[in-house]
């Protein structure tokens, strides 16, 4: 669930997260090496924070993926962090548990008139075990959680981003139920994402607001909401990037809830990430 580390997994989780390096005045012009085709990335995380939601009950993550680009504009990638939300929503069934998230993502991306266009597919896959099938339409109505219904998490999101200069807009439709939640297929989410270098210690500026729109009302409950984040990165070298932010929601506690926290709180957050 991407979670503000990559893209929603991904693209645009990297992008928040991501500084760009100043520029070095040097005698010399220096010749870097072509990274080639394949991209490597790991992050240490405070928390996995997706669309504004823990996906881990507040504690740390660690998270990593890579991404294959070819010079047509076509690309593939995966991207994986640990999580603990399915096994936190079943507390009174501790066995049920998907301790790992795995994005697969594919698409294309292209420039038109300065205009950066990105679209493709993301499949949301967890390693579940123990997950109780789906049940009917009156228990899902007084269950009281999003996954005491027993729909499998697993979601598939069709996706367009628009990038000029240092905004992204971006669009994901849900094609099958949206992690979990009941006759949720057709879910929507629109990502306004904001990535300013300073040109001042290699420091961006971040500033993001997200909103997601579910319809389905089956257990009475609203879960639908609007997330935002503001924040700074600042490039390492070497391919560290560190960064700061504060993240919000105005998520309802009866609909993402855990243990007797709301999953959307407002809070700090901090990542250390190491591209290769």
């Amino acid at each position: 669930m991407k979670k503000y580390i990559a893209i929603t997994a991904i693209a645009a989780a990297s992008a928040l997260m991501m500084g760009n390096s100043l520029a070095q005045t040097a005698p010399a012009a220096e010749v870097k090496p072509d990274p080639g085709p394949v991209t490597a990335n790991v992050t240490l995380a405070s928390d996995y924070r997706y669309r504004g939601i823990t996906q881990g009950n507040f504690r740390p993550a660690l998270q990593g993926g890579f991404d294959y680009a070819h010079e047509s504009g076509f690309y593939i990638g995966n991207w994986n962090s640990s999580i603990s939300w399915l096994s936190d929503g079943y507390g009174s069934n501790p066995a049920v548990s998907a301790p790992i998230e795995m994005d697969f993502y594919g698409g294309y991306k292209t420039e038109v008139a300065g205009v950066a266009l990105d679209g493709g597919l993301l499949q949301y896959y967890y390693s579940t075990k123990n997950m109780p099938g789906s049940t009917t339409v009156a228990t899902c109505k007084t269950a009281g959680s999003r996954n005491a219904c027993g729909v499998n998490p697993n979601t598939t999101e069709a996706y367009f981003a628009a990038t000029y200069q240092f905004a992204m807009l971006k669009y994901s439709y849900a094609l099958t139920d949206l992690f979990g939640i009941y006759d949720s297929k057709g879910a929507s989410y629109i990502d306004l994402a904001l990535n300013y270098d300073t040109g001042f210690e290699g420091i961006t500026l971040n500033g993001h607001v997200g909103r997601q729109m579910i319809s389905t009302k089956t257990d009475g409950v609203d879960y639908s909401y609007t997330d935002w984040k503001i924040g700074l990165t600042k490039d390492l070298g070497k391919g560290l990037n560190v960064a700061v932010a504060y993240i919000g929601t105005n998520a309802k506690q009866a609909a993402y809830y855990v243990g007797t926290k709301n999953s959307g709180q407002g809070t700090g957050f901090i990542s250390l990430t190491k591209t290769f």
